[in-house]
């Protein structure tokens, strides 16, 4: 006989990409008699927690929900048990079951089921919309949509790394982005901002970064893959236009890190709760003259250092109060030792967005955070 956690796995596997929830919510209903399914998807913002089935559960930070989200492990509220759907430390959402089993077996192949179900969801993203449109609180602008659907992902974790990035205004987002990827014990992590407004913006941003991945996966090394990179813009738009960029590589072996800073990102280092600007060298963006030969910077990281990277939307942000400056961006940093790379990011453009109030952000604003915690056993 085929062992229920087995045949909820074949449902999800067999599911259409457009019915994965409800496939599955037939499924936990036969094989564990669970009475009522719901599958919450974070939205764009980090902000809120929508159901897809569309019940009128409004989710909360500090709900059961989120609690679930926040900490990454199940939780238990009113005869319910969430579990994270997450796969390889891309948070997807949140399963919740009811009611909630008594036993602890139960609940850990729950716990599996929410890993497969988020497998299998991001498997279905390339077949369905269903999941994107659900994940939205409001509609996207036509440059916002082409700048999410640019993204590697939003968060990542490997035994050696945990890595995240936010876009800021997420529905309204322009030209700033991140790329990452991961292969043989480097890390490769680029922060970008085009020039310009609306989708003239992220179209310069996505040339940048489609440059950049065809180079890198090319196997050419950094300095190279910028220069690539200055050309191919260069070539399209003749110095109009240029993509400030800040590039990295990080041997996740030994620390090492490979730096080419072609415009406005900053990079600042938290090491043993003390916060220190990552002087570069900067050289020109991408694309503002032709065939710029850029150099490659080395630094060192040490086990336990973590790196914000953030886009000219941050720190030039103004508010009435005046700029958001430096300094309150190395106090907030100093401040987000104790979270995870995706709570690091959410509250530093949740403290950008207070800082501002009401006002709309003149500009957009990336946020990634990298932490290196050593080489890999």
């Amino acid at each position: 006989m085929i062992d229920r956690l087995l045949a909820v796995r074949r449902i999800l596997t067999d599911a259409a990409a457009d019915a994965v929830p409800d496939r599955l919510a037939e499924g936990l209903a036969k094989e564990y008699g669970v009475v009522r399914t719901e599958l919450y998807l974070v939205d764009y913002r980090l902000a809120a927690l929508v159901p897809v089935f569309g019940s009128d559960d409004r989710t909360r930070p500090g709900d059961p929900a989120w609690r679930c989200f926040d900490h990454q492990s199940e939780v238990h509220a009113d005869d319910v048990i969430f579990v994270p759907v997450t796969v390889r430390g891309e948070r997807i959402g949140v399963l919740a079951c009811a009611p909630a089993p008594d036993d602890d077996r139960t609940a850990a192949e729950l716990a599996e089921i929410g890993v497969a179900l988020a497998h299998e969801l991001q498997s279905a993203r390339a077949g369905t919309d269903r999941y994107q449109a659900i994940a939205r609180t409001r509609r996207l602008t036509l440059a916002a949509e082409m700048q999410w659907e640019l993204l590697p992902a939003r968060s990542r974790t490997r035994p050696a790394f945990g890595l995240a990035g936010q876009l800021e205004p997420s529905y309204d987002v322009r030209g700033d982005s991140f790329d990452w990827a991961d292969e043989d014990d480097r890390l490769s992590l680029a922060v970008l901002n085009g020039m310009g407004q609306g989708v003239s913006a992220s179209l310069l941003t996505a040339l940048a970064t489609y440059a950049l991945r065809n180079a890198r996966r090319a196997g050419i090394p950094l300095a190279d893959q910028a220069a690539l990179a200055d050309q191919a813009i260069f070539a399209e738009h003749r110095g109009a236009s240029h993509v400030s960029a800040l590039l990295l590589d990080l041997d996740l072996a030994t620390g090492e890190v490979e730096a080419v800073d072609a415009g406005s990102p900053r990079l600042l280092l938290l090491r043993d709760g003390e916060v220190q600007a990552q002087t570069l060298s900067k050289e020109f963006p991408l694309g503002m003259f032709e065939e710029t030969d850029y150099q490659v910077q080395r630094f060192r990281l040490e086990p336990g250092d973590r790196l914000m990277l953030v886009s000219d939307g941050v720190y030039d942000a103004v508010a009435a109060t005046g700029r958001y400056g430096d300094a309150a961006l190395a106090r907030f940093v100093r401040r987000t030792g104790a979270l995870v790379p995706l709570q690091a990011v959410r509250s530093l453009l949740g403290d950008l967005r207070a800082f501002v109030g009401d006002a709309e952000l003149e500009d957009d604003a990336v946020a990634v955070c990298l932490d290196w915690y050593g080489p890999r056993n």
